[in-house]
């Protein structure tokens, strides 16, 4: 494998993470054929077989598993490296990787696109999972900051909060319970609830209100996104708990509504988080100041209401 490239490498790890080379290719701003040629170089040097591809279908060899931890290992230090010596240079250019939950997918591209309004020179990758996913991608040092609510304590991390993070019942908007002033907690036993997937964030905040208020969840249903959660809601098959940052336009139209219940909102933080482990680049530390700055102001402008009192603190 002497003769192997960065480029190759590079590639490599794309395909292995899309399972696709189409969308590798879009990912990497490449053609198909370009990353096929890339792999196949790859292989060659290795000797084996890196994927196995059946039709459209790719998935990782067992040579294939292995090599991807070490060019995981490989890039990161790699990075690692151009952010050492763009930190003795100064830059504010470069690119970075941001991860978010899809919770924040709601606010964090606005933010972003501010952001490179006032550094043009830095190029931004996001990179979407739900929380499990995104503490995952921090360990392997593939994000350079996380916008997330629950940052991870099980190993080093800076978590800085930056805004007040709600989450709220959602019903339908003709549920009965929109016809009370007030919903006692134990009237929720009766409730079929939608909820996220195991991992999520927003998973966590509602068994944890539930345990708090010792009322047994009755699951009716599990998804994967807010978004399909928002429409079940809305077609009365059962209630959830969601960021109030998710359904700001559903219940300005009237499609969905927030009951006043006991105990709620359950109020979290949001929070920009990097690895302690990792050096951050001038690029990645501006845009993690910018977001201390001017996150919570632009939750506000998104969502409505003044920025509550400061939740910032200084490293």
């Amino acid at each position: 494998m002497k003769n192997v490239t960065v480029r190759q490498l590079r590639v490599f790890a794309e395909v292995a993470r899309h399972l696709s080379f189409a969308r590798a290719a879009a990912a990497l701003h490449l053609t198909p054929p370009a990353v096929t040629m890339q792999v196949k170089e790859l292989e060659a040097q290795v000797g084996l077989p890196l994927f196995d591809r059946q039709g459209r279908q790719v998935a990782l060899t067992t040579v294939g598993e292995y090599l991807l931890a070490y060019v995981r290992r490989v890039l990161a230090l790699l990075k690692d490296a151009e952010d050492a010596v763009a930190r003795f240079k100064g830059l504010q250019s470069g690119s970075l990787s941001v991860g978010m939950v899809s919770t924040a997918e709601y606010f964090v591209p606005r933010l972003l696109a501010h952001f490179r309004a006032e550094h043009p020179a830095v190029e931004v990758q996001l990179r979407l999972g739900n929380r499990e996913q995104l503490v995952q991608l921090m360990q392997r040092n593939e994000v350079d900051l996380a916008i997330m609510g629950r940052p991870p304590k099980e190993w080093a991390t800076r978590a800085e909060p930056f805004a007040m993070h709600p989450h709220v019942m959602v019903t339908a908007p003709d549920h009965p319970f929109t016809r009370l002033d007030h919903v006692p907690v134990q009237a929720l036993v009766n409730e079929g609830f939608i909820v996220r997937e195991t991992g999520s964030g927003t998973r966590a905040a509602l068994e944890e209100y539930m345990r708090e208020h010792h009322v047994d969840m009755r699951v009716v249903m599990e998804m994967s996104s807010n978004e399909s959660i928002k429409q079940a809601v809305m077609a009365g098959m059962g209630v959830s708990l969601l960021s109030l940052h998710t359904i700001a336009l559903e219940v300005k139209l009237g499609l969905i509504a927030t009951p006043e219940v006991e105990g709620l909102p359950v109020m979290r933080r949001w929070h920009v988080v990097n690895n302690l482990a990792k050096t951050l680049s001038p690029a990645a530390e501006a845009l993690r100041y910018f977001v201390l700055e001017q996150g919570e102001s632009e939750l506000a402008s998104i969502f409505g209401g003044e920025p509550g009192p400061s939740t910032r603190r200084r490293a």
